[in-house]
């Protein structure tokens, strides 16, 4: 029987003391919003001021409803000035203060909190004592303790909580680790905030200028802790990041879907948290590209072609263009076309942006022209409504969106011959021709089009409307920090889309080469960080311990790393699991479905309430499903419903980022052969379970595998 700690009782009175006082804050925090509600009277600076105390209470409201997340989740005993004197400091999600202002709970982002996570017995910055709670809400279930110093005993003081030290050897508070690892998923990643490690601490306290790249293996928890990082920088500094924003990209929505509590439990919830497809408005997505016309489409050669695409539609005329006027004719010649386009192309950075004043110079050509004196506005009003000069003007300059841009492009062989002879071969830039629709606006858009549609608005620039007012359809915005996760899957094309929203290139980047499966699946870092700001440079930090993945699953997938990415290192996995991976043989093709339903039955009954998934080549998944739902399982699949049910069918080019209790992968053959890098890719399928792994097949298995 464990034995209880002697402070459980007196820990969870605290934990009580500190909810009250959390309370207390939201119903004095309700009170003065009450006192403050915005309305009609009064100046508008007062006004305008009462609208902005109100948002901040709006906002701290929104930070101080935990809902189920546990509010204290350590302690810090620390050495004080005095001999033999100690203070101490209980350490949780957000700051809490009792009705005299004194505090109750340091937030973990502040910098008295550091030690709880960085502290070791080597380097003890001043601490006597570490406390880690295992807390289930407010219910304090267990103790851990880490004695410093004169303290020291060799080992910690571990009550009600179990665990095995010897594996958890360097880490900090291995037993409360070691309980949440073993919790079954929820569908939907949490926070890691009571038990962040010192390598993935000193990540997240970083400085924040220039690049950091993260590279982390499977299970070492690399995007909780950019996601952790964010939250810190907005709490060390909130002004001005709260101003300039902070962006966070991901995969796919469904990758979306997984972390979208993570900053908001953090409270953190102003964050902006997109797919790329996201930062360009205006269109429709679902169009399908080849992969050979994928990889073209990701080329950085493509920044090159898009700009000598604007450039062929930026044109002098041919002839002089005659208009009828009053009695007689005025003219504009080819000769002072010709002028106007090469100046304006010599003034003007942006396409759009040198429309008016093409237009100007046009009419002063044309009253030029004319043999007596004549208002300029009179011109206009006789000829800007004919087809001749509408033809000339769209002729020699047409306002241009992103898409009608590359509609015309694509639409036609001979622009693109015109845009990309120089820079493609015949081969590269035919596979980007599309039959041209008549509405640019049906035209359903390639997830590889985006960065080009991006790139496109970058080099068009905005378009001026009515009273001068910007199309905010046009606007880039630029962001304080920003953080990609998979960003070894991305294009030369989509970073350069990322790095174009950077204020000062600050990012937080993470990763891992071994899983990359894009089109330009990277050997180095170096291959991505040529494309990304290098205002104050980048450096290179690795996660090197393996949270998530109990050490049998991670054997097997070592062995399909190794063949996929030789020379690459595998994170050190913390943990046993109760069970090695199980293989199930079928001996026809139609078996393996019968027989992964099968397997998805058996281990969801196993676990319980905890979550299960059926990773798969993406053709197969209807099938899968078809079985499933032909059985009467209740199941969900990922990119419809990402993680909500207990059961989950997830396609292979989905799962990455994402944790399961339960996984069985299915036909791991065809993974490999189906997918562009499909050993990578069954190397992801093979890493996203935390307990359990069963491998359902027809086909031979790889010879990593075997």
């Amino acid at each position: 029987m464990t034995q209880q700690h002697p402070d459980l009782a007196a820990e969870q009175q605290f934990i009580d003391h500190a909810y009250d006082c959390l309370e207390r804050s939201k119903t004095d925090a309700w009170k003065l919003r009450d006192l403050t509600q915005p309305g009609l009277g009064g100046t508008f600076q007062a006004r305008y001021e009462r609208d902005v105390f109100d948002e901040a209470l709006i906002n701290r409201l929104v930070q101080l409803d935990l809902r189920d997340a546990a509010l204290v989740f350590g302690r810090i005993d620390r050495m004080a000035e005095s001999p033999d004197s100690i203070e101490s400091f209980h350490i949780g999600r957000l700051a809490v203060s009792d009705e005299n202002r004194e505090p109750v709970v340091v937030d973990w982002r502040a910098p008295v909190a550091e030690p709880f996570y960085r502290a070791t017995g080597r380097e003890t910055m001043g601490l006597a004592r570490r406390r880690h709670f295992a807390v289930q809400g407010r219910e304090l279930l267990g103790i851990e303790d880490e004695l410093f110093g004169d303290l020291h005993l060799g080992v910690g003081h571990d009550e009600g909580l179990g665990g095995e030290q010897s594996l958890g050897a360097g880490l900090s508070g291995y037993s409360t680790l070691l309980s949440v690892l073993q919790r079954g998923r929820t569908g939907q990643l949490g926070d890691i905030v009571a038990t962040i490690q010192s390598e993935q601490d000193e990540i997240i306290r970083s400085s924040s200028s220039g690049v950091l790249i993260v590279q982390g293996g499977p299970g070492t928890g690399k995007t909780v802790v950019a996601l952790h990082r964010a939250a810190y920088l907005l709490y060390t500094f909130r002004f001005p990041l709260e101003d300039q924003g902070v962006l966070v990209i991901g995969p796919n929505r469904v990758f979306l879907r997984y972390i979208e509590r993570v900053l908001p439990s953090l409270g953190e919830a102003g964050v902006e948290q997109v797919v790329l497809a996201d930062l360009v408005r205006g269109v429709d997505w679902g169009g399908i590209d080849t992969v050979a016309t994928a990889r073209v489409k990701g080329s950085v050669t493509m920044a090159k072609v898009i700009s000598k695409a604007v450039s062929d539609r930026e044109r002098p005329l041919r002839e002089d263009v005659v208009f009828s006027f009053r009695t007689g004719y005025v003219r504009l010649r080819a000769s002072e076309s010709e002028r106007i386009v090469k100046n304006a192309k010599r003034r003007f950075g942006h396409h759009n942006a040198a429309r008016r004043w093409v237009e100007t110079e046009i009419w002063n050509a044309i009253i030029s022209t004319w043999r007596t004196e004549v208002e300029i506005d009179e011109i206009k009003d006789v000829l800007r409504q004919t087809p001749e000069y509408r033809q000339a003007i769209e002729s020699m300059w047409p306002i241009l969106t992103p898409a009608e841009l590359l509609h015309d492009l694509f639409g036609s062989k001979a622009l693109l011959k015109l845009a990309a002879a120089k820079f493609l071969s015949e081969e590269e830039y035919l596979s980007l021709y599309r039959p041209r629709t008549d509405d640019v606006s049906a035209v359903k858009w390639s997830s590889a089009d985006v960065a080009l549609l991006d790139e496109a608005r970058a080099r068009l620039g905005v378009r001026g409307g009515k009273a001068g007012k910007v199309d905010e359809t046009d606007d880039i915005r630029m962001y304080g920090h920003i953080v990609v996760d998979e960003v070894q899957d991305l294009t030369p094309m989509q970073l350069s889309m990322v790095a174009r929203r950077s204020l000062n290139g600050a990012m937080t980047v993470v990763g891992d080469i071994a899983q990359a499966t894009g089109p330009f699946a990277p050997s180095h870092w170096d291959d991505i960080t040529k494309y990304l700001p290098n205002v104050k440079g980048s450096r290179i930090v690795g996660l090197s311990v393996g949270y998530r993945i109990p050490s049998q699953i991670m054997e097997l997938a070592d062995k399909v790393m190794q063949a996929a990415t030789p020379g690459l290192r595998s994170p050190r996995s913390v943990r046993d699991g109760d069970e090695v991976p199980i293989f199930v043989r079928a001996e026809t093709r139609q078996d393996v479905i019968r027989l992964a339903v099968e397997q998805t039955k058996i281990l969801a009954e196993r676990l319980g309430d905890a979550s299960t998934g059926v990773v798969c080549p993406d053709s197969m998944v209807d099938e899968i499903s078809a079985a499933l739902q032909l059985l009467g399982v209740d199941h969900g699949r990922a990119n419809t419903a990402a993680l909500d049910n207990a059961i989950t069918v997830v396609p292979v080019s989905l799962v990455k980022g994402l944790e399961l209790d339960g996984v069985v992968v299915v036909e791991p053959a065809a993974i490999v052969s189906d997918e562009l890098h499909g050993l990578r890719a069954l190397y992801v399928a093979l890493t996203r379970s935390t307990r359990s792994l069963v491998i359902v097949h027809h086909q031979e298995l790889p010879e990593a595998m075997r």
